[in-house]
């Protein structure tokens, strides 16, 4: 039988937030505002539906202060979670100070045909994890898509996300998102929106354009991890896939991050542009800044086009003080590089702009 979700005021709240990371100041603080707890046998879904329900669209809004709590304890969740965006200012954290113990996974393609008949659930829509909620808040958990190509070859649409995020000031912190083609769909809300997102100590693995979109993204601290693949080409696969729109002026930013591999040396490219069907005017863009790149990355020649049409020397990829047998330059024409001056462009602050995760810590 499953149990009530249980929503708590301040009695008890406290000790619960300082056990899932929070000190206890500001757990004191939190304490005043909405805390749900979700225990093995509930549903984080239905968490979330019951904040959504109770508060409707004023829910976090800004002017109110700190949105509600989900604290989600140790357990595995196979379900399909969707934060609304009327659910602002939300915080979503793993009860445990590991985030392998809370594990929130499902399994379903682009190619996945719906239930209902009314055709595939398409990339977006095959994410375990999907929220278009400004403020989000997410620490210690794990986020998988555990759908396998070897279990479905009668699916072409092979792209099976974890997690699909929009919304401003989206902030990840602890979190591992697992899957392999397309893991990590870091888009926006709309196609000239410039939705911002803060990725830090964070584990993200994949074999296939696994962290992609039109977001501006920053990675702090992150750790990529290139997958397997049982082929016979070359590359196995790209790390990044920007789209990001023409006008903005900032994409992808991976600083201070590690990129591991589990392939064969040589095996992965660092990005190749996208440049979708629906936004043919986009203009990726990349930097890659004071990073560890391993082996696994082809550095000859660590980039290619997606589409002959969009080569990626004509997209805003760059490099700078990055380290590791992955980021040896033999051919310099296949890495640009930032000058010091322009590095000094790209940092956490110049993408996040009024907004400062990163000086918050836990």
């Amino acid at each position: 039988m499953r149990r009530r979700t249980l929503i708590t005021g301040a009695v008890g709240a406290v000790g619960a937030l300082v056990g899932a990371g929070i000190p206890p100041a500001a757990a004191a603080s939190d304490a005043r505002r909405r805390v749900v707890h979700v225990r093995p046998g509930d549903s984080v879904q239905a968490a979330v539906d019951t904040l959504a329900d109770t508060a409707g669209d004023t829910l976090g809004n800004p002017a109110d202060g700190p949105g509600p709590t989900i604290v989600v304890h140790p357990g595995t969740y196979r379900e399909v979670v969707h934060i609304p965006s009327a659910v602002r200012n939300l915080t979503l954290l793993g009860a445990s100070r590991d985030p392998r113990d809370t594990v929130v996974v499902y399994d379903r393609a682009n190619g996945t045909r719906k239930p209902d008949g009314s055709g595939t659930y398409g990339t977006a829509g095959s994410a375990t994890f999907t929220s278009a909620a400004p403020g989000l808040t997410v620490r210690g958990l794990t986020i998988a898509n555990d759908w396998l190509r070897a279990d479905h070859p009668e699916i072409t649409g092979t792209q099976a996300v974890a997690a699909y995020v929009t919304g401003d000031r989206s902030h990840f912190e602890r979190v591992r998102f697992l899957a392999h083609q397309d893991t990590l769909f870091a888009d926006t809300t709309a196609l000239d929106a410039f939705d911002r997102q803060y990725y830090r100590d964070c584990y993200v693995e994949g074999d296939v354009d696994f962290v992609f979109g039109r977001g501006r993204a920053v990675f702090d601290g992150c750790r990529l991890h290139t997958l397997d693949r049982d082929v016979s080409f070359k590359p196995e696969g790209m790390v990044f896939a920007p789209a990001t729109a023409r006008a903005n002026p900032y994409g992808f930013l991976a600083v201070r991050c590690r990129v591991t591999s589990g392939a064969e040396d040589g095996a992965y490219k660092i990005a190749r542009p996208w440049v979708p069907s629906y936004e043919t005017t986009a203009w990726p863009s990349l930097v890659v800044r004071d990073t560890r790149l391993g082996p696994g990355i082809d550095a000859v020649a660590p980039y290619i086009d997606m589409r002959e049409a969009y080569p990626w020397q004509t997209m805003r990829f760059r490099e700078y003080a990055n380290s590791g047998p992955g980021a040896v330059v033999p051919v310099p024409e296949n890495r640009p590089q930032l000058t010091a001056a322009e590095a000094a462009e790209h940092t956490r602050g110049t993408y996040l702009g009024d907004w400062r995760p990163y000086e918050q810590r836990y």
